[in-house]
Order: C-alpha cells, then sequence, then structure tokens
C-alpha cells in the first residue's frame, strides 16, 4: 500500500450520498475537475486526488513494472477511501480512473455504494501508445500559456492539460504515462467489470477513445448498470459536453440513498 497519496477535500453536504472521490484520466490531475467540483457538493462531500506519477514536474521518479500496474492504483485508491472513514464511496473516474473506479469497487466492494464511469472500455488488448509517440515527441519541454496548449490540443483538451501542468511544465514524463497505458494492451478487465455489485452510470462520448460497442457491452453484461452516449462529445465529456454529463450524474445521483 501507498499512503502518500495526495487528497483534497473540497467539501459538501454531509446529507447527501456521502462522499464522492473523483478518479482523473491518464495525463490528468485532481484539479482538471474544478468545473464538476461546486454542483458535486451538492450532493455529497467532494474528494479528488492525483494519481501516482501524475503529481508534478519534479516528481517522476523511476518505477518498477509493478508500480505502473493497474492493481498498484487500485490499491491506492482503497486506501484513499479507507483513510477518509467516511464509510463507502461514490466514485467518478474518467477513462484511466473509471478503470480504477469498477477495479476497486471489484476488489474492495465493501468500500464502493455507487460508480460513475466515463469514455473507458475492459479490453484494449493488442493496441499501444506507439503510434502516439512521434506525436508526443513534438511537445515542448514547456507550454509558454494556455493558449499555446490550447493551439496544440484544442480548446477543450488544451485548458484541461494545461490545468494540470505545473505553470506550463508537464506535472509526469509522457514515458511513464505511456507505460501505464501500456498495460492495458495487454489484458482486458471484463472479469473486475462483470463481478461490480453496485449501481453504475456508464457515459461514452460520440468521438470516444474506446474500441466500439464496448460500453454498451458492458451495461448489457452488468444489470446494474445503465448507458449514455453523448453526441457530439470528445473523450472529455464532462468539459465537452458539461450539461449533458451534468445532468446524467445529477439523476444518477439523486436516484441514490440521501442523494
Amino acid at each position: 500500500m501507498h499512503s502518500d497519496v495526495p487528497v483534497t477535500d473540497h467539501g459538501g453536504t454531509d446529507n447527501g450520498v456521502g462522499t464522492i472521490l473523483l478518479l482523473h484520466g491518464l495525463m490528468g490531475r485532481g484539479r482538471t475537475w474544478s468545473r464538476q467540483i461546486p454542483w458535486l457538493r451538492d450532493y455529497g462531500r467532494v474528494v479528488t486526488v492525483d494519481a501516482a506519477f501524475h503529481r508534478g514536474a519534479d516528481t517522476v521518479g523511476r518505477p518498477s513494472p509493478d508500480e505502473l500496474a493497474t492493481g498498484r492504483f487500485v490499491a491506492d485508491v482503497a486506501e484513499t477511501i479507507t483513510a477518509l472513514d467516511r464509510g463507502p464511496v461514490v466514485l467518478i473516474g474518467h477513462s484511466m480512473g473509471g478503470l480504477h473506479a469498477w477495479c476497486t469497487a471489484a476488489e474492495y466492494p465493501e468500500l464502493v455504494s455507487a460508480l460513475v464511469v466515463e469514455d473507458m472500455a475492459p479490453d484494449f488488448r493488442g493496441q499501444t501508445t506507439g503510434p502516439w509517440q512521434p506525436w508526443f515527441a513534438t511537445w515542448p519541454d514547456r507550454f509558454a500559456d494556455r493558449a499555446e496548449a490550447e493551439a496544440m490540443f484544442g480548446p477543450v483538451a488544451g485548458r484541461y492539460f494545461y490545468e494540470a501542468f505545473d505553470d506550463g511544465r508537464l506535472h509526469g514524463s509522457i514515458a511513464v504515462w505511456g507505460a501505464i497505458a501500456e498495460e492495458w494492451g495487454t489484458r482486458d478487465f471484463w472479469p473486475q467489470w462483470e463481478s461490480v455489485a453496485v449501481p453504475s452510470l456508464l457515459i461514452e462520448a460520440e468521438h470516444t477513445v474506446t474500441p466500439a460497442g464496448q460500453m454498451a457491452d458492458m451495461a448489457d453484461r452488468n444489470p446494474h448498470a445503465r448507458y449514455l452516449r453523448v453526441p457530439g462529445a470528445g473523450h472529455l465529456v464532462h468539459d465537452d459536453a458539461p450539461d449533458t454529463y451534468r445532468g446524467a450524474v445529477e439523476a444518477f445521483l439523486a436516484a441514490r440513498p440521501g442523494g
């Protein structure tokens, strides 16, 4: 277990669904949830974390393969929930964070009361980050400002990444982030998903990064899940289609006990 997970408590109602723990995607950071935190506080106490190897430009380190495995991140999530000592939590995860959310619910069912999984699927076998490496090599060591990030990534993703960076510097290593994603191309996570026994909301972007049909199949394979595809949205649904995302998540949380 890892006791150094940085946790930020954003407050919120104590009369809602309990604690809501937000899990960011690969290359993201807890603070990239800033636009969702205010309205989520109406439904529970909101907490964010920075996943390992996403914690600052000067804290990259030289991780071993075991440190980059999904199981390590799941252990971090479980330790965070236990340390909060507020009972089972609602896990809301984007991309990588969605994978960690449902794997936590599978391995530690007593710690999770509900899930929201955004644009993530169980089986990326055969896919690698190799085709992306030439593009990664074009990234500057530091982005001068948000405008430069938006020029490279587009307005939605550019804002998202710049918020995660440290004054324009990457908050981790592209090589390490790529190595994390490489594991997803070698195994599938269907058994973990199929064992989830809590209410779950699956949100898929029209312009998804997931393999075709998998998120709808996730709903078919798990009776506790409901599925929403968001027309026109890209991978960052919560920022690309914020009203649709908010409406879906609010309806889901309102249906939970205390919501």
